[in-house]
């Protein structure tokens, strides 16, 4: 079997191996390719491995010798999915991996409002601790989560765990979903529509996919409703957040703040209003790259394409 890794840099930069993969063929592995070169980089390939990669008719019928790929990601987007089957070409991907890694970082942008750690740290390294006064010292209102509602929109595996790691913190659940999550209402967290969620929740936490129904599913009409001590929390898709009206929710305080793990356009092409702003993080899509989270993808798209060669369907899309 011919294997080709279309973009594997960012999955494995050098510090994870590709053994598994080699072990079942031939294998070329690419750090990142371009539109232009995917066609003659994979047309030996029996099998491609992507995360980024576009591929669509026309890459099919350029390449009648490819019969699997592996999206390295739980997205399938980047697939034209009813051409690949009218092509008889199996694609998978890889569900659920990042769970932990994404609530965790939730929680990191919740916690970096609601403690003001870092900002505290750089006023004592900057010498106000040793000018006030005062053997307690602070800059920054500082907040507790007990008792503070967090609204979740998307009650998937993600949506579950973060709701389960505030649940830790005495917070208040709301969420929507959907479909129904009777788990989810066992475990005392309540389903709500749209509109009351953004109006009482303190943290709301975007887990949805982006389709065409969810782009702009936040606009300036959803970020109005909101309370001005809200904090807005995507790690899910950029373009479900209208970034031109959280510019404008967050420079004109309609909510105290945002964070932001994913944007429209990944890496940005130029600098962003919202880069400028002091009551947003934005980092550069992080949340699934611990070493654990990646160890564990490549382990399952690994498995994914061994299960194909037995004849096995294992995460089909």
């Amino acid at each position: 079997m011919n294997i080709v890794i279309l973009d594997g840099h960012v999955l494995n930069p050098g510090d994870l191996s590709w053994d598994g993969f080699a072990s079942l063929g031939d294998l070329s592995v690419y750090g990142s390719t371009s539109a232009e070169d995917v066609i003659e980089r994979s047309k030996t390939a029996d099998a491609l491995i992507i995360n980024k990669v576009k591929l669509g008719e026309k890459e099919f019928d350029a390449l009648p010798k490819l019969k699997y790929i592996g999206i390295t990601a739980t997205g399938y987007n980047i697939v034209d999915i009813e051409s690949a089957h009218w092509h008889g070409i199996t694609v998978t991907n890889v569900p659920e991996y990042s769970t932990d890694g994404v609530a965790e970082t939730v929680f990191s942008y919740i916690l970096a409002f609601s403690r003001r750690v870092k900002e505290h740290s750089d006023l004592v390294k900057t010498g106000e601790w040793e000018s006030c006064g005062h053997f307690s010292f602070w800059k920054y209102p500082l907040t507790e989560l007990w008792g503070k509602r967090i609204g979740i929109i998307g009650m998937g595996s993600i949506g579950m765990r973060v709701a389960e790691i505030a649940s830790a913190f005495g917070m208040d659940v709301v969420y929507t979903s959907r479909s129904d999550k009777p788990l989810a209402d066992e475990k005392g967290y309540h389903s709500v529509e749209l509109d009351k969620l953004l109006a009482t929740s303190d943290y709301i936490s975007i887990h949805t996919p982006l389709t065409d129904e969810t782009r702009n599913m936040i606009d300036e009409r959803e970020l109005r409703m909101m309370k001005e001590n809200a904090v807005l929390i995507n790690t899910a898709r950029g373009g479900i957040v209208n970034e031109e009206a959280l510019y404008k929710a967050l420079s004109e305080k309609w909510i105290a703040g945002a964070a932001l793990d994913v944007i429209s356009e990944e890496p940005p092409k130029k600098h962003l209003s919202l880069f400028d702003l002091d009551n947003i993080i934005i980092t550069p899509h992080i949340a699934w790259t611990a070493k654990e989270t990646r160890t564990r993808l490549i382990n399952a798209a690994l498995e994914n394409l061994v299960s194909f060669t037995l004849g096995i369907r294992k995460n089909v899309i």
